[in-house]
């Protein structure tokens, strides 16, 4: 089910000219409507294609006035209840309410890391054309061997058979 924005809540990220919404929607679903015209609100954010959603729930953690909340399916999230995310500095607390309004809070750490301060490759060295090439070189494990099998096992196709 899509993410709605409640207006009584969302401050339009106080006025720029691009929400936290905007910026972090994978989808670009969230828009601004800075007079109003589309919404009734002026400077407030809406879903504008709701059932494109994908309920990844980005919009959701990063809004800082928790102005944006998810409606569930019913198989996942019983009528009555709640999902609500509340991020900070170094983790999330979730906080899920039940329809019979019990409360429970979890809080994992933020995993996120700046941009470009990872190197994939390690320390790994360049890979050679001329291994690359060779026969098997993907099929050898880290040191340096093939793996297990029995090479007279394998099928051998002769150029008459192409």
């Amino acid at each position: 089910m899509p993410t709605y924005v409640r207006t009584d809540k969302c401050d339009g990220c106080k006025g720029q000219d691009k929400t936290a919404c905007m910026y972090i929607c994978p989808h670009d679903l969230m828009k601004l409507d800075k007079d109003g015209s589309e919404t009734g609100h002026a400077m407030r954010a809406f879903n504008q294609e709701p059932e494109q959603c994908w309920e990844c729930y980005s919009c959701v953690k990063i809004c800082p006035q928790q102005a944006i909340e998810c409606r569930h399916y019913a198989d996942v999230v019983p009528l009555g209840g709640m999902v609500q995310p509340l991020r900070g500095s170094d983790s999330i607390m979730w906080t899920i309410k039940f329809r019979n309004g019990v409360l429970k809070r979890f809080k994992f750490p933020i995993r996120t890391t700046p941009e470009g301060s990872i190197d994939p490759y390690g320390n790994k060295p360049m890979p050679k054309m001329a291994d690359i090439e060779q026969t098997g070189s993907f099929t050898r494990d880290m040191m340096g061997g093939y793996r297990a099998g029995n090479p007279a096992e394998l099928i051998r196709i002769s150029n008459r058979e192409r």
